[in-house]
């Protein structure tokens, strides 16, 4: 039996080539796949929805995390895209607020997090907490290597409450975020998504690296494992988190609900009686 897309990208401890593409062969059959994976997905979406309409605690979180360029704003445009908006909540995490900053770190998480019947998305997440304070020294060390810990009981606990999580890596190379950012240079329609700090940033690879490698391995667990997605091709990656997702709704085992107290046969009469 062939494994599974889940089995192929979940984090063992190794990082595989960015230019990798486990589970496919190439570009036309990731693309014949895709399109037959948006109807499926829509349909099982669409069920989620409607079992959290009727009293269901089901929800699902898929968590986007990469460096810059990696490709998430892409990630949901291309994936997200393939189901009905309203029952998705998508949420971008920048900088904390001067809010966000007077509470607790996993305060605008806990905020932001689906609740029952939703496909929630983090275009960044809590993981943030972990990386960028950790590499620009805003917090010290023993307060961000605490928040592992944390952060592992709050999803734990979101997972307790009927949730589940689909943690993605969006593993670039270097040498294709430097590619990507000179495209973004180079065309006017992308220039607003350049930022002052990116060259800067990338002074930094080799901090980041480090802090994704203890964020992965503290963080993959049994409830919310982490998937290291090879993002150099953007095919690819569209692919494969459209068939993580694919895979992890349908173990959901999502039927059709009737509202509880309902008598169908009942309203059909009354409903065939008055006209």
């Amino acid at each position: 039996m062939a494994k599974s897309v889940r089995d192929q990208l979940r984090w063992d401890g190794t990082l595989s080539d960015p230019h990798d593409t486990p589970g496919v062969k190439g570009k036309a059959q990731a693309r014949k796949e895709l399109a037959a994976i948006g109807p499926q997905l829509a349909d099982l979406q669409e069920r989620l929805f409607a079992n959290g309409k009727v009293g269901g605690d089901q929800r699902v979180l898929l968590v986007l995390q990469g460096t810059d360029a990696s490709g998430k704003d892409g990630t949901v445009k291309h994936v997200v895209g393939l189901v009905n908006p309203a029952g998705c909540r998508i949420t971008s995490f920048g900088r904390p607020s001067r809010e966000e900053l007077a509470h607790d770190f996993l305060w605008r998480i806990t905020n932001a997090a689906p609740s029952a019947g939703q496909l929630g998305v983090f275009n960044r997440s809590q993981y943030e907490d972990v990386l960028v304070v950790r590499v620009h020294n805003d917090v010290p060390r023993p307060v961000w290597r605490r928040r592992y810990g944390r952060i592992n009981t709050w999803e734990r606990r979101f997972v307790d409450q009927g949730g589940t999580i689909v943690k993605v890596f969006l593993h670039l190379s270097r040498e294709e975020q430097q590619r990507r950012l000179l495209a973004r240079m180079e065309d006017p329609t992308k220039h607003w998504k350049i930022g002052p700090d990116d060259v800067a940033e990338r002074q930094l690879w080799d901090d980041y690296q480090e802090a994704y490698l203890d964020a992965l391995n503290a963080c993959s667990t049994d409830v919310a494992p982490w998937y290291v997605v090879p993002a150099d091709r953007k095919w690819y990656r569209n692919w494969a988190v459209s068939k993580l997702l694919l895979e992890t709704m349908t173990d959901l085992k999502l039927g059709w609900p009737t509202p509880p107290g309902v008598d169908l046969a009942a309203m059909k009469q009354q409903l065939l009686g008055v006209s």
